[in-house]
């Protein structure tokens, strides 16, 4: 055999191999077994979870609409509201996220965890926490946050008898009591936005600070605007959702939190671009948040 014949069957010989080995899927730009292992890393089964086939929620207990409602449910843990009726905006959320994500209704598990737990660094008996949890800077260096599910407006609730009750701008608001929960951004916007000349008061709970405005300790509460309206029009007979406040900064928003690094995030993010592109985010917020509530915003 001549040099150039033995030169073309080498030739000949590599082809073949590398062909063999592309249709194995030894490429890194083809669909082998790397490309098929990462489509398939949000599927269902290679989830990374508290308890395989299951997905594990915290919330808050009680809880309260208009994110949670339906009532209690017997043998449930959940005071005022059980988040396992899909009833509310974040039940209903978390159940479409969790039909995206390839689970039943009876695979999703309900976990009452305080609030300040869910953004707490460490282990998680949970696979995510959904409770009105904005993301800020300081969380994220403790948990992993998801995309936003609800873009949020602090609000105020005041007595109807109380002065403030008429306010119409930041500044009317300078000489007053506020409160708000510890830990939340609630009390962040008073602190950094409204600068009130007393400090404001903080309680460990949304009870404690619905008690301190009935009882007259404070003036008037910040929390978030869909809270601020079930407290006036829902729970308190005789309160008022005074307004909306701007927003200042950048938009706050309501996230999921994680554990530290679990991979989890990212297949929820999935899921939450879909329900926004497809319209579903929007539709449950009309149904259980915009068409029931309405206030002025407050100006500068």
């Amino acid at each position: 055999m001549s040099r150039l014949m033995r030169r073309l069957a080498a030739i000949s010989i590599v082809a073949v191999l590398a062909a063999v080995a592309a249709g194995c899927g030894g490429g890194s730009d083809g669909g082998g077994s790397t490309s098929t292992a990462a489509k398939n890393t949000c599927a269902k089964d290679q989830l990374n979870l508290v308890t395989p086939g299951k997905l594990t929620i915290a919330t808050g207990n009680p809880s309260y609409p208009p994110w949670y409602e339906g009532g209690e449910s017997l043998g449930s843990p959940f005071k005022v509201d059980d988040p396992a009726n899909g009833q509310g905006y974040e039940s209903a959320v978390a159940y479409a996220i969790a039909n995206k994500l390839g689970f039943s209704e009876d695979q999703v598990e309900w976990l009452p965890v305080a609030f300040n737990l869910t953004f707490k660094p460490g282990p998680k008996n949970f696979d995510f926490a959904m409770q009105q949890i904005s993301y800020n800077k300081q969380r994220a260096q403790a948990v992993d946050f998801s995309d936003s599910y609800y873009d949020v407006n602090q609000a105020l609730v005041a007595l109807e008898d109380k002065p403030i009750a008429n306010a119409t701008s930041i500044a009317d608001l300078k000489s007053a009591k506020l409160g708000a929960v510890v830990g939340t951004t609630s009390y962040q916007y008073i602190i950094d936005n409204i600068e009130p000349e007393d400090q404001p008061l903080v309680f460990d709970t949304l009870d404690a600070n619905v008690a301190a405005l009935k009882n007259g300790q404070i003036d008037g509460l910040v929390t978030d605007f869909p809270t601020a309206y079930y407290i006036a029009n829902v729970q308190l007979s005789n309160a008022k959702l005074v307004g909306r406040f701007p927003t200042a900064g950048s938009q706050e928003y309501f996230g999921l939190t994680f554990e530290k690094g679990n991979s989890l995030a990212g297949c929820v993010n999935k899921a939450i671009a879909t329900l926004k592109a497809n319209g579903t985010l929007d539709e449950l917020e009309q149904k259980w948040i915009t068409s029931k509530a309405h206030a002025p915003l407050i100006k500068k």
